[in-house]
């Protein structure tokens, strides 16, 4: 074992603590800011030690809000938010896990070729395809009415029933419109089934001497091991829900999300920004994501450096 010289020792921890100093520094700053009143905010040099509204200014963002927005409360920001990245989080660690498992153990004409269509679309991020996206989402039944239209069944029902039919819906400002366009993922989905393929076949084929069905051997066997990769994956997904931001601008004007809420905060014009409601907001926005961390952490660093087989 090669001993560590005190001088490298005393550089790597030189650099670590300035580093999180970096980090830290503004973040302590924002936390100072939501604490004091807009004045003391406005003033320069802003004091760099916390001020006496601190609850008065909590309370006001989670449960008023500010002008800007409407006083939407953040507590209803924070939970459109929370629903929305769990919804994300979610929903695409379960047809990535279907997606992978049935291209591994199934067997199907074009298997391949449908799982490079599916890591294609890693080339297509929303930001590429946000038109049509949004024209989908927009008129989500239009299709299913053209269908209809097209083959005469509108007709035919209509004249049988005597009901109009009018399929007019759009996911335009509701949870499905902010969640469904992303809840596939190419990504996990590739992820899945790298880790399925490390799966020894020897494994399958006692399963199946067993007698386990397919739905047995996922639940039973590939779940289980691979808890910490679906552990890494959902704090990562879960960030990347939370902090959405040019999708929910599109689609929502009610349901706003944090980030959509503190972004309107600041456009005020050439009125005064509402700085201490406007950092408090921020603090609380981060509080979701540091909890998912900190809580699965360990899973998090399993799934990332080990293969739990």
């Amino acid at each position: 074992m090669v001993e560590k010289s005190r001088l490298s020792v005393w550089i790597a921890h030189s650099v670590l603590i300035l580093g999180i100093l970096a980090i830290a520094l503004p973040i302590y700053v924002a936390f100072v800011a939501s604490t004091h009143d807009v004045r003391t905010v406005a003033q320069a040099p802003m004091p760099l030690v916390p001020g006496p509204h601190l609850w008065e200014n909590y309370a006001r963002a989670l449960g008023q809000g500010s002008d800007s927005v409407g006083n939407v409360p953040v507590a209803a920001m924070l939970a459109n938010s929370f629903i929305m990245a769990m919804v994300i989080a979610t929903a695409k660690i379960v047809i990535s896990l279907l997606s992978a498992f049935a291209i591994v153990y199934f067997r199907f004409p074009f298997r391949m070729g449908f799982f490079w269509m599916i890591f294609i679309t890693l080339m297509l991020p929303v930001e590429v395809r946000i038109v049509p996206t949004y024209e989908v989402v927009a008129n989500a039944l239009a299709p299913v009415q053209s269908l209809l239209n097209a083959t005469g069944l509108t007709w035919l029902i209509e004249r049988l029933a005597g009901l109009r039919v009018s399929l007019e819906w759009n996911m335009l400002d509701t949870y499905a419109g902010l969640t469904v366009p992303l809840v596939a993922s190419a990504t996990a989905t590739f992820l899945f089934r790298q880790v399925f393929l490390t799966m020894p076949d020897e494994m399958t084929e006692a399963a199946r001497i067993d007698g386990a069905g397919p739905v047995r051997f996922l639940f039973d066997i590939l779940l289980p091991l691979s808890r910490t990769n679906i552990a890494a994956l959902f704090v990562i997904l879960f960030i990347y829900g939370w902090n959405q931001y040019l999708w929910p601008l599109l689609v929502s004007s009610n349901l706003l999300t944090v980030q959509i809420g503190i972004g309107r905060m600041l456009a005020v014009g050439d009125g005064q920004v509402d700085w201490p409601i406007v950092m408090a907001s921020t603090m609380l926005a981060m509080i979701p994501p540091v909890i998912v961390v900190v809580a699965m952490q360990r899973a998090f660093i399993k799934g990332l450096v080990e293969t739990e087989k």
